[in-house]
């Protein structure tokens, strides 16, 4: 299977950002293959493409499985496995946004947590306790927000997008009325 150069070019940038999400280059690259992809591919075309061994393509699908990324399917008559991207871009934003949170966030909250059961032994303890607390507290809306996009259909989801400057603006317009009501009082 070969690639076109714009093809291979998002492949490539799409490993070295796969890295930055949490997941290694090759299975960025893997994964990349796969959505542009407008037929399953098997682990022979994925090998061949990006000029990778089939081992290195196992690992990868068993990585993009765990994260239930992509979907294994079979043709009548060939024994090879198929494999293609899962659902939309939102649906591929919302698996990687909650794999982040299940492996990186939920530990650190539950750290943050039992830290903060511990009463402070000292000054500095209780100074360090209330900066966990700021973290745990922020960490917690996020993932509370977060939680409610990802109740949102991706028509809700684009439209809220549409509107974040226009929600800064009035945030921001908002906060001056408020500071300047609040030095006439």
């Amino acid at each position: 299977m070969q690639l076109s150069e714009k093809d291979q070019s998002f492949v490539y940038h799409f490993g070295e950002m796969g890295s930055k999400w949490g997941f290694n280059r090759t299975v960025g690259q893997i994964y990349a293959l796969l959505v542009i992809s407008e037929d399953a591919l098997s682990a022979n075309d994925l090998a061949s493409a990006l000029s990778i061994s089939r081992g290195n393509v196992s690992m990868g699908m068993k990585e993009l499985q765990s994260w239930q990324l992509v979907q294994v399917s079979h043709i009548p008559g060939d024994r090879k496995e198929y494999y293609s991207a899962i659902g939309s871009v939102w649906d591929m934003a919302n698996r990687v946004f909650q794999e982040r949170r299940k492996r990186e966030v939920d530990p650190t909250l539950t750290v943050l947590r039992n830290l903060l059961l511990e009463e402070p032994k000292s000054d500095s303890e209780e100074y360090a306790q209330q900066k966990m607390q700021d973290i745990h507290d922020l960490l917690e809306m996020l993932t509370d927000w977060a939680a409610e996009l990802q109740s949102l259909s991706p028509q809700q989801l684009g439209t809220l997008m549409k509107l974040g400057a226009g929600v800064s603006k009035v945030l921001s317009v908002k906060e001056q009325l408020f500071n300047k009501n609040k030095d006439n009082s």
